[in-house]
């Protein structure tokens, strides 16, 4: 079950996607998931299949690996999904029964919310598959120097974020190692009720914190060793250069968004 969960993780493979500048992926994202929800029709959603789905051909990520990533938002989306369902206000109705009420339009909105939120996981979950930690951390807190003149911390920022992606992959490790630790002793995850499962995951989250403040405290310490002290005057390796496949991403991110604002001018007009 943990060995199924892949958001956050990267997937190392030679793709032209991979070899992307950070910025141009983060850029790429945002972008995305602003299309995503400013998209209120099935050929907008079209429109946004056709961008991701050529996204991930060129990323040569394994659809297999990206969906499998779904597993462990599929209460979630299930959640959204049939909350819009049955709470959404509409007069066409279809039945009703105590509080619920089927309607046409919650339909439409619960399958809408359901394509929205595979739709940003799969989207969201690409940069992540395709961006190491580091650089998406370079990527960021390039793309933020700018706040610095305002006194917003970028550097403690993007380092934040980029030791949160690093933690993901140790703790699930860390977490299946506890259970199968607990399984061994005859804990039981999968039998029983709903509230059987959930009580017999609490003694998995205890040593599971123990070990994640463990581990940043080392990590402090580690830090601390070694005189680190923030983003001041401190240079990098590997600076962050444009290539030209960079501009061709930003030229097609461009189109993408023309052909973002017709559709949405054209649904207006009509």
């Amino acid at each position: 079950m943990i060995r199924d969960i892949t958001i956050g993780q990267y997937y190392p493979v030679d793709s032209i996607i991979h070899r992307l500048d950070p910025r141009v992926k983060l850029l790429g994202t945002l972008l995305y998931i602003i299309s995503l929800f400013l998209f209120d029709s099935f050929a907008g959603y079209l429109l946004v299949i056709g961008f991701i789905g050529s996204v991930i051909l060129a990323s040569k990520v394994p659809l297999s690996y990206i969906f499998k990533g779904l597993k462990a938002v599929i209460f979630l989306l299930l959640f959204t999904v049939v909350f819009n369902v049955f709470f959404t206000q509409g007069d066409n109705v279809i039945g009703e029964w105590w509080i619920f009420r089927l309607t046409w339009e919650g339909l439409y909105q619960g399958a809408f919310m359901g394509i929205r939120i595979i739709l940003l996981i799969i989207g969201s979950s690409i940069m992540t598959f395709t961006t190491t930690p580091k650089a998406l951390t370079d990527g960021l807190e390039t793309a933020l120097h700018p706040l610095n003149r305002i006194k917003v911390p970028v550097h403690e920022i993007a380092m934040m974020m980029s030791i949160a992606l690093r933690f993901i992959p140790i703790l699930l490790e860390e977490t299946d190692k506890i259970m199968k630790a607990q399984m061994a002793r005859g804990a039981d995850f999968e039998n029983g009720s709903m509230i059987q499962k959930v009580k017999a995951l609490l003694p998995i989250f205890i040593p599971l914190f123990v070990s994640a403040f463990r581990r940043a405290n080392d990590l402090a310490m580690a830090m601390e060793a070694r005189c680190y002290n923030g983003g001041t005057n401190r240079t990098k390796m590997k600076p962050l250069v444009y290539a030209s496949r960079d501009y061709i991403g930003y030229a097609l991110l461009g189109g993408y968004i023309a052909l973002f604002v017709v559709l949405n001018l054209w649904f207006a007009w009509f």
